[in-house]
C-alpha cells in the first residue's frame, strides 16, 4: 500500500480496493476468522491484497446480528427451560 493510498482526499486507493474480485466467500471466512480471533499473518495478507472492502463491512455488519441474535436465543432458551432459576 503506498503513501498516496493513505492520504486523506486521495479517493484511488479506494476505488482501487472496491474493484477487487474477492470471492464474498472468502470474505465471510476471513470475517468468521477475525470473529474467532486468530489468523496467520500470510493468510491476513492474502485477504488484505484479494477481498473487497465492502464486501467486508457487510460480511461483518450481518455476522454481527447474527452473533447477538444467536446469544438472545441461546439466553431465551436457557431461561426457558428451567436451568437457569
Amino acid at each position: 500500500m503506498g503513501v498516496s493510498e493513505l492520504e486523506p482526499g486521495s479517493s484511488d486507493g479506494l476505488r482501487e480496493a472496491a474493484r477487487r474480485r474477492g470471492s464474498f466467500l472468502q470474505t465471510v471466512k476471513a470475517v468468521a476468522w477475525s470473529f474467532f480471533g486468530v489468523r496467520k499473518s500470510t493468510d491476513y495478507a492474502q485477504d488484505v491484497a484479494h477481498i473487497n472492502p465492502i464486501h467486508v463491512i457487510v460480511a461483518g455488519v450481518l455476522a454481527g446480528i447474527a452473533f447477538v441474535v444467536g446469544l438472545v436465543l441461546l439466553v431465551r432458551w436457557i431461561v426457558g427451560s428451567g436451568v437457569a432459576q
